[in-house]
């Protein structure tokens, strides 16, 4: 049998029990936050007194700040990728409608929420060029991605699994900084945008850990063949209007690391945790490429921490047009 038609069975196999994991793992829409709960109630009598008031609060949050939170809701609104993307992959029903097409369709609804809240605050915090992030954000959807997965269901989760721990980390540092500067209602928005992407972490790493029970050797070179050509992050296709993809990455990247939103050393922590989560140094009946492929996973944190110890993160020197200088 091909590797295609076993991924295939394989997913057969697990989507029985594909509402169980909706049931555990997503939130129905009458008990999950929405983002009015977050932003001013227009209807409200009181609505320019708060609009004000989150107007005064975001001139204490620096350049640096307004940059990672702008990347970060640029890559929430370019969801109508990473949904077309998910919807193409092997044994993902979307014309003849299958358990996974609806745990995609109700994880993008859950996902949908996240670009919302933080581009109305956005709007309202009168810190950004608006018209520039939505040139970004349409230049992000319209030139669309190639994260090195394929249709392979197996590598996808990989992505999804390592993606959604690295958006936890990377919204829940922006709530720790936003938290320091006083601003108590965009720190807990945040907080709460985390805590979906962490449930969404542990639903996909849950997915690989059922591949691993039925497939061993084949989710093992899978996890492999992901971690050894890299992780691409959503954000690394970012560019802005009349700019290069590769410099707004890196620009937006460095401006993450410093300070200390999401930076190398945490790459190689979600590796760990992954590996750990896993259980990769026990997995039994792998066949001897699988073996292989265990050792180098085994062995990749301590050689990529290495390197992230090496790194040096340049002050900045970019003016991204988003965000007007400090």
């Amino acid at each position: 049998m091909s590797l295609k038609n076993v991924r295939l069975e394989v997913m057969q196999h697990l989507e029985q029990d594909v509402d169980s994991l909706i049931e555990k793992y997503l939130i129905p829409v009458d008990s999950i936050w929405q983002p009015s709960d977050f932003l001013p109630d227009s209807e409200s009598e009181n609505f320019y007194e708060d609009v004000r008031e989150i107007r005064e609060l975001s001139k204490e949050l620096p350049y640096d700040f307004w940059v990672v939170l702008v990347g970060d809701m640029i890559t929430e609104e370019a969801l109508p990728t990473y949904e077309s993307w998910l919807m193409d992959v092997e044994g993902v029903g979307q014309v003849e409608r299958n358990g996974w097409s609806k745990w995609v369709r109700h994880w993008t609804a859950e996902e949908n929420r996240h670009g919302d809240v933080l581009n109305k605050y956005l709007y309202l915090s009168g810190r950004v060029n608006m018209r520039e992030i939505e040139k970004t954000t349409q230049h992000l959807i319209s030139d669309g991605f190639d994260i090195g997965t394929d249709r392979d269901p197996y590598k996808n989760f990989v992505y999804t699994s390592f993606q959604e721990l690295a958006t936890y980390i990377s919204h829940n540092r922006v709530a720790k900084l936003a938290k320091e500067k006083s601003n108590k209602q965009l720190a807990k928005m945040c907080r709460i945008i985390s805590g979906d992407e962490m449930r969404h972490h542990h639903a996909y790493a849950e997915f690989v850990e059922r591949i691993f029970a039925v497939d061993p050797s084949q989710m093992m070179m899978a996890f492999h063949y992901m971690m050894k050509q890299k992780i691409a992050m959503p954000a690394h296709f970012l560019r802005e209007a009349g700019g290069e993809i590769s410099t707004a990455f890196e620009e937006f990247s460095n401006t993450a690391q410093r300070i200390g939103v999401y930076t190398s050393a945490d790459y190689v922590d979600i590796l760990r945790k992954l590996i750990k989560r896993w259980d990769i140094a026990n997995i039994k009946d792998l066949n001897d490429e699988a073996e292989k492929a265990r050792d180098y996973l085994m062995k990749l944190p301590d050689r990529m921490m290495r390197l992230a110890e090496r790194m040096k993160i340049p002050e900045n020197s970019y003016q991204f047009k988003w965000v007007e200088p400090a």
